[in-house]
């Protein structure tokens, strides 16, 4: 196992395989809680490896290692929103392979830069990333049932926003 060559041994090699393997999911996390702010993202993703790896010896293995990651990126995300003192926003709700219907995607990341910054975190680690209310609760410390609050009201927002009952379904 990769992260086991990386505790015992250094290996760079199997550092790297980690890195290929996660680098590009942070990322894209980074970049929707940070709006699409490409440098900024990039930046949390590194600062987030240099914390995994010094934090690797007490990963517990409660979650996979990927949720670990994810969790330390928003951390880190949520530091940038503190030092900027902006709220957070997130990029594009629809799939790239959409950029027909620019004015929706439009629509939607307006949306969701309106929603409380709470809101968007819960819908975007929930909806986009598939975490569970458990793992939201966990990274963000908040009550699980305070994660599906949010995540309600934030659909519940969305869909007056966009006139759609269609969101998060």
């Amino acid at each position: 196992m990769d992260v086991a060559a990386v505790l015992q041994r250094g290996d760079e090699t199997a550092f790297r395989s980690l890195y290929a393997r996660h680098s590009a999911a942070l990322y894209a996390l980074a970049l929707r809680l940070l709006g699409e702010r490409r440098q900024e993202a990039e930046e949390v993703v590194q600062e987030s490896w240099i914390r995994a790896v010094g934090g690797l010896a007490r990963f517990a293995w409660q979650s996979t290692l990927r949720t670990w990651l994810c969790s330390i990126v928003v951390n880190c995300c949520r530091e940038v929103w503190r030092e900027s003192r902006e709220e957070l926003v997130v990029g594009a709700w629809h799939d790239d392979r959409h950029s027909e219907d620019m004015a929706s995607r439009i629509d939607v990341a307006t949306a969701l830069e309106r929603l409380p910054a709470g809101y968007r975190a819960v819908l975007v680690l929930h909806d986009i990333m598939g975490f569970t209310h458990e793992e939201i609760a966990a990274r963000l410390d908040i009550e699980s049932g305070t994660s599906k609050s949010q995540l309600s009201r934030a659909r519940r927002a969305m869909r007056r926003a966009l006139g759609s009952a269609h969101i998060g379904t």
